[in-house]
């Protein structure tokens, strides 16, 4: 149900219930672009059933649900039609137009190929836990969070929202975990992981399907490299991948944790809808904590971060790696080189 997450706090004078949320968000369902609409967003039934509630409440969690949809006109469309454009004008005046006016016709090219322009809907799940007071999305990205968060917070009256942050940093806590083989409690790191250099070249070293106990990945710590990514799993039971921005993407339930679930008919799909719910929610409602308690506890506003330091972690591993020469990333199976941000980095 979640692949992607982005953890917010609410605040605790904030205490609507599902029928005031849907009432709140009811004028704001999703309605397709118009022929010369480029973007349209707006809340849909989270079962998929027109007309149903926008607010569904499953064993005291609620989820919505907001639909985006955008017109796509190729960046090589809007350029071919403003050169005609600029022909014509040149071939019936004789006069080139200045940059000014030809920005101006690059938005009446947009506008012109608006209508024959294909569309392309997402749709992006929002989870309240109330007596949490957390508030989570599933998103890939910051921007598309803060577009949802405005969103809510314009529509939901008092309704205040803080990223939740922890006393780690998450790129202390990956480089102290990858450089001593130390693993958190509870979790495992798994075999993928991205470290950057913070010098100038911004270099990227990246594993895939690779061992990451090993003196090569030490060394690149050494060398002053910060982990960005770390594939990891909770308790066997749900694997993901941490980034130094406190996301997690790639969550995948294991096998394990549906084995337990009850018998439904799989027809029945307000039963599949509400079990794949309580599964997920349940899940993830104990592997938040270990998170946040893995990365030294939740960073209360105004308190003073835990006293780790990147270049500490880094002595760490320094201390217990062997330091061999740097092999040449050839070498190493299912790694890449990269001197520049991977497009899939936020």
């Amino acid at each position: 149900m979640f692949k992607n997450l982005i953890v917010y706090r609410i605040a605790a004078e904030w205490n609507a219930g599902a029928a005031d949320i849907e009432s709140a968000l009811d004028g704001s369902r999703f309605v397709p672009c118009g022929p010369t609409q480029q973007k349209s967003l707006g809340w849909v039934e989270p079962r998929g059933e027109p007309g149903g509630a926008l607010v569904e409440v499953v064993g005291g969690h609620l989820l919505l649900k907001l639909m985006t949809e955008q017109r796509v006109v190729p960046g090589s469309a809007v350029r071919q039609r403003v050169e005609e454009i600029v022909a014509h004008i040149e071939q019936t005046t004789g006069r080139k137009p200045g940059k000014k006016e030809t920005r101006e016709l690059k938005e009446q090219a947009l506008h012109e190929l608006l209508p024959r322009a294909f569309t392309r809907q997402s749709a992006t799940r929002v989870w309240l836990a109330p007596q949490e007071r957390l508030l989570v999305i599933d998103a890939g990205s910051h921007s598309k969070a803060d577009e949802i968060t405005t969103l809510l917070i314009k529509a939901l009256d008092g309704l205040s929202l803080t990223l939740v942050q922890t006393a780690m940093s998450p790129a202390v806590a990956m480089t102290h975990w990858l450089g001593t083989g130390e693993e958190p409690y509870a979790f495992t790191i798994d075999r993928e992981c991205e470290l950057k250099s913070t010098d100038e070249m911004k270099s990227v070293v990246r594993y895939a399907r690779h061992a990451l106990d090993t003196d090569e990945v030490k060394q690149h710590i050494t060398s002053g490299k910060v982990p960005t990514r770390v594939a990891m799993t909770w308790n066997g039971r749900v694997s993901f991948v941490l980034t130094d921005s406190l996301q997690l993407k790639k969550i995948d339930f294991l096998e394990d944790v549906f084995e337990d679930m009850p018998e439904i008919d799989k027809r029945d799909k307000d039963a599949v809808f509400d079990s794949d719910m309580a599964i997920t929610t349940g899940e993830l409602l104990q592997l938040l904590p270990d998170l946040i308690e893995a990365l030294g506890g939740e960073q209360v506003l105004g308190a003073t971060a835990a006293p780790v330091t990147p270049s500490a972690a880094q002595e760490s591993a320094q201390a217990s790696a062997a330091a061999p020469a740097i092999p040449e990333a050839t070498d190493a199976p299912a790694m890449e080189m990269a001197t520049s941000t991977p497009p899939w980095a936020d």
